[in-house]
């Protein structure tokens, strides 16, 4: 068994120091949660409104899954644009793909303005499929986007040699391209001769981590005397009342006019709905999680930064399982540049009420799980000794058909989240910052995919996990 340990949480200011809240306070707006999505709600409601802001963290600064995650940057949804227009229809469908899509923007704004210079690839990734089922997904994807416009088409490459090829229906002609199977492979990186097709889009790397320390920093200096964080500060009680809220933080009371939840959904919160219907059990409903194991080793700067998914079980379905690669620059030891390997692909699930802590051990099967992988499917020496310095495990929220919650609680007003990483939630995030944001500003915006469900009866109904359309590995 070995430690927890995060390369991203590696590279952060160990001086930094961490204030706690030691007095009452009063404030317009509260931000629970101090990971990508609070920072990112704090960036974007400083920049749009003159509300005085405060970040609420039970533990560290990007300590939670935004310091445990894999660190690739990618505008898709887990499940799949059809599964998304099943739902929603094709135009609010398009809507969302294009606002998630619009946080690249985004986020090299929060970039820009706080003068970051840390690393931020961006690049064209892959990912490889194994069977026609699989193709099939991805082909009526491109089709219903084709169909929305303003939408890309993402590029598919298929092996001329795969013995489904002459079963393709004609109307998807127009959305793949049939190549040599050794350029999937190519650009795959890898030899292993099952994979049968590549999906290629635009991907990135970032250390979220250190991301958001960054912009902390920026907005302490920018918005002094409207901003302030408090770490080792958690929040046990949430009592929402017509017009503000009050909430118990340790052995502090903060009053605050509204409350952004941007939590993974599984810390003990209790929220009291003190002017109408039940909040605290629907809450707890929204989410369900699931813990992802990830190992990363560093090699020679040799290779340009990369992001790859692998398919390596032909099912289509939800919960398929896949394994993820991403290669960045990285400075382990001080003044030596390498390229960190990340690899993840493990995950186990938490039922409600269930437990999980960041000082868990990482579990040896798990590293077992991803050094078979990358023996078998990355183009590595077949006997090469493997120095994985790195092991991390990170706690995800998944909403319960795969959409990220962005907005105004129906029941009490007072309330907003903006949560719910499904897996990939960096640009899901950051979109959902500038929303909360534009929101607290007052301004009214059209019904969107990210809506909160009016009733409890609405959060059950949702698209369940096994029913729900393929991930989208691209």
């Amino acid at each position: 068994m070995k430690k927890n340990v995060s390369p991203w949480l590696h590279q952060l200011d160990k001086d930094r120091p961490h204030v706690a809240l030691q007095k009452d306070l009063k404030t317009d707006v509260v931000i629970i949660g101090a990971g990508i999505a609070g920072v990112a709600t704090a960036f974007f409601t400083l920049k749009h409104t003159d509300k005085r802001v405060v970040i609420l963290e039970r533990f560290r600064l990007a300590h939670g899954a935004t310091g445990h995650n894999a660190g690739q940057v990618v505008s898709y949804f887990e499940r799949g644009f059809a599964g998304l227009v099943e739902e929603f229809g094709l135009k609010m469908a398009a809507e969302g793909e294009a606002a998630v899509e619009s946080a690249w923007e985004l986020l090299d704004e929060m970039y820009t303005e706080a003068s970051l210079d840390i690393p931020f690839s961006r690049f064209i990734g892959h990912a490889g499929l194994t069977s026609y089922a699989q193709i099939q997904w991805h082909l009526k994807d491109n089709l219903l986007r084709r169909k929305a416009g303003g939408l890309g088409v993402r590029k598919i490459m298929i092996a001329e040699n795969a013995d489904f090829v002459h079963d393709i229906p004609q109307e998807y002609r127009h959305l793949y391209e049939l190549v040599p199977q050794k350029e999937i492979l190519q650009v795959l990186e890898t030899d292993m001769t099952d994979f049968v097709a590549a999906i290629s889009v635009q991907k990135g790397c970032i250390n979220s981590a250190l991301f958001c320390q960054e912009v902390i920093r920026y907005l302490h200096k920018k918005y002094e005397d409207r901003f302030s964080l408090y770490e080792h500060t958690p929040v046990h009680k949430v009592l929402l009342r017509q017009d503000h809220a009050i909430l118990d933080a340790e052995v502090c009371e903060v009053r605050a006019e509204r409350v952004v939840l941007c939590t993974n959904g599984f810390e003990s919160i209790h929220i009291l709905n003190e002017s109408g219907l039940d909040i605290d059990a629907k809450y707890h409903h929204l989410l369900y999680g699931k813990i992802g194991y990830m190992s990363g080793y560093v090699e020679t700067m040799n290779k340009p930064p990369a992001a790859m998914s692998y398919y390596t079980t032909p099912t289509a379905t939800f919960e398929t399982p896949y394994f993820y690669l991403t290669r960045r620059p990285y400075e382990y030891e001080k003044g030596a540049k390498h390229n960190l390997i990340s690899i993840g692909g493990p995950e186990k699930n938490i039922e409600e009420g269930g437990r999980y802590a960041f000082e868990d051990d990482f579990p040896d099967e798990a590293e077992e799980q991803i050094d078979t992988f990358i023996r078998k499917v990355y183009a590595v020496e077949p006997n090469k000794k493997i120095d994985y310095v790195f092991t991390w495990h990170g706690l995800m929220g998944y909403t319960k058909n795969g959409v990220r919650l962005i907005g105004v609680e129906p029941k009490n007003r007072v309330l907003l989240y903006n949560l719910g990483c499904n897996g990939i939630g960096i640009l899901p995030s950051v979109f959902g910052g500038r929303k909360v944001a534009a929101l607290l500003a007052g301004v009214t915006l059209p019904p969107s995919i990210f809506d909160i469900p009016a009733s409890g009866t609405n959060v059950t109904a949702l698209v369940s996990p096994n029913t729900a359309s393929m991930k989208s590995p691209a």
